[in-house]
């Protein structure tokens, strides 16, 4: 299953965790404001992600 990952696939993934895990703390140390604002980031860089992949499909066609 993995092997249908590419390297960017893997990277946006990555960023996108990595963004919810530093919104989750920064909640839990009463920064919301800053938290709901980092927390915000994860749909868009999924949503990149897939843009990036549907790109690349018309490119194969």
């Amino acid at each position: 299953m993995l092997k249908k990952f590419t390297l960017s696939d893997k990277f946006l993934f990555i960023a996108a965790l990595l963004s919810l895990i530093f919104s989750e703390i920064l909640f839990f140390q009463g920064f919301k404001q800053e938290a709901t604002f980092i927390g915000i980031w994860v749909p868009s860089i999924l949503a990149f992600g897939i843009y990036l992949k549907l790109i690349q499909g018309k490119n194969n066609d």
